[in-house]
């Protein structure tokens, strides 16, 4: 019996420009996302996978866009509700999360050897990818979650689920996008987010870039084909579950990274599911509208000559602010293709300029399923990008002098740990040093106390605004920053014996150094009075 159809039921999570919050089905979420300011859920994977989720959806129902005009016409008029509500009925048979033949982002012929609970479906509560602290669920007996919670779960897991090893039809793949950061203009209603976030594609490609609910669903047959790879490890070929490549953006977007089923109880609610491998996925040239990109150099393995390759921007332990500007548009058209598209749509309408960029994602090692953290955070988007000057050069040069400002306290604190430990005449193991520094709180302090300085930098980005200015305010922050964070070094040291009283005074050095060559910096851009 069908049950729970995700265009009518409540598993949208939202919140409206009152603060009022609310769960909506599809067709409500996208006629009513003028009415609503974000897609609100405590997990930064379910948000972004939501997001992409109804942007595949928009695809498919407004066949486009196929050109920035048509993108234009849109942003100036709204969402064609009348197209939505049309494609939603038309496919409303493939939106039933409990259906014999077409149950919604499952695999109807998964009959699992094992039945597992909800919680492999979410991060926060899955032990194959490390238990997570704090996280109290007992995955033998986690209990039951609701079809709205577990659709989410499914969605999310779909868009960022990691190679865990072998499953009872294949080895796991790993998401498309998995480890990448994603960025989402936000807008100042969720109609212009999805609206900035829907860049255009090339008709050709779109006619053919069906949505998973538009195709009839793999058979368990045809994910148990196994291809061979190389094994340089083993010196023989090994097998991996079948694979291709994306037809477009709503493919990449909807990609089924695991075939699941769900198994529900009389109440209603899912307690357990089938889970093993999907469809892996064989990278093509086509990028991913919601990643940033970088060119590096390497050696072919085949070739053993070195080449560029294109590579997203992936989470690392730094801060994302630290690479902020390969957010940004210029000339190489690296930035995310979504906010190249919402800077275009805005060029005539400033006061519909994206209110901030939203950056999602996790962090995991690869070949290692561990996922260290996801994250969630909110940047200010600089008003200058829409004008003619190159503010990802701008911005690159502050994060630069950043860097610099970290590797003068840096070396002040590699000297006072050699210092420290080789008291004695002991002999100093590089890794002792690095650990030693690992342990001192100055650099961390650093970084997060100038942090906050950089996200005011970003507000002061406008189109007015001296650019001279702003990097001598942002260079008396690195000053003061990098000043504070050494002296608070120092005083911590201050009551301790001579030996160490000793090494911090020999170590300053490269701090004094930095201070001063930020001194003159600042003063040739401070702006001077004339004299007569």
């Amino acid at each position: 019996m069908s049950r729970f159809n995700l265009i009518d039921e409540k598993w949208i999570p939202v919140r409206f420009h009152d603060g009022s919050r609310d769960e909506l089905g599809i067709r409500d979420t996208l006629l009513r996302a003028n009415e609503i300011a974000v897609i609100e859920d405590p997990s930064p994977l379910v948000v972004a996978a939501l997001h992409r989720f109804l942007l595949a959806v928009l695809y498919r129902a407004l066949e486009g866009p196929t050109d920035i005009d048509q993108a234009k016409a849109w942003f100036k008029s709204g969402l064609p509700g009348d197209k939505i509500t049309a494609y939603l009925e038309v496919w409303r048979p493939r939106f039933w999360l409990f259906d014999e033949q077409y149950p919604f982002f499952q695999v109807p012929t998964f009959i699992p050897k094992k039945w597992r609970t909800w919680a492999a479906l979410a991060v926060e509560h899955n032990a194959d990818t490390a238990k997570v602290l704090f996280d109290h669920a007992n995955e033998k007996a986690p209990g039951s979650i609701s079809p709205a919670a577990a659709t989410r779960w499914l969605i999310a897991t779909q868009t960022f689920a990691v190679s865990t090893g072998k499953s009872e039809i294949s080895h796991t793949g790993t998401a498309p996008s998995a480890g990448s950061v994603m960025a989402i203009p936000i807008g100042r209603s969720l109609q212009d987010t999805l609206l900035f976030c829907l860049v255009p594609q090339n008709r050709m490609v779109m006619q053919g870039d069906l949505a998973l609910w538009e195709k009839t669903p793999e058979i368990i047959e045809y994910l148990k084909t196994k291809i061979k790879v190389p094994d340089k490890k083993a010196g023989a070929d090994k097998d991996r579950t079948v694979e291709r490549g994306a037809t477009g953006i709503v493919d990449l977007y909807l990609w089924r990274t695991r075939s699941a089923i769900f198994r529900d109880t009389p109440s209603g609610l899912i307690s357990e599911l089938g889970f093993a491998s999907g469809i892996g996925y064989k990278e093509l040239v086509d990028c991913d509208p919601m990643l940033g990109y970088s060119i590096k150099e390497i050696t072919d393995k085949e070739t053993k000559s070195k080449v560029k390759r294109k590579f997203s921007v992936q989470f690392e332990e730094k801060g994302v602010w630290r690479d902020f500007d390969s957010l940004l548009p210029d000339d190489e058209h690296l930035a995310p293709k979504v906010i190249e598209h919402a800077v275009a749509l805005t060029k005539k309408d400033r006061g519909r300029f994206p209110r901030g960029v939203m950056v999602l994602g996790q962090r995991y090692f690869p070949p290692r399923p561990n996922i260290a953290f996801w994250r969630k955070e909110y940047f200010s988007l600089p008003a200058a990008i829409s004008g003619d000057r190159n503010i990802r050069h701008e911005i690159h040069d502050l994060l630069v002098d950043a860097e610099n400002g970290a590797n003068s306290l840096n070396s002040a604190c590699e000297s006072f740990a050699k210092d420290m430990l080789g008291h004695g005449g002991r002999k100093i193991e590089k890794a002792d040093v690095s650990n030693f520094v690992a342990q001192l709180s100055a650099p961390a302090r650093y970084w997060s106390d100038l942090e906050s300085q950089f996200h005011e930098i970003l507000r002061q980005y406008s189109l007015e605004r001296d650019p001279d200015d702003i990097r001598c305010q942002w260079l008396k922050a690195v000053r003061d920053t990098l000043s504070k964070a050494w002296e608070q070094h120092s005083a911590s040291v201050s009551t301790s014996d001579a030996w160490a009283i000793r090494a911090i005074v020999k170590a300053e050095a490269p701090v004094l150094r930095k201070l001063k060559t930020l001194k003159a910096e600042i003063l040739k851009l401070e702006p001077h009075e004339e004299t007569t």
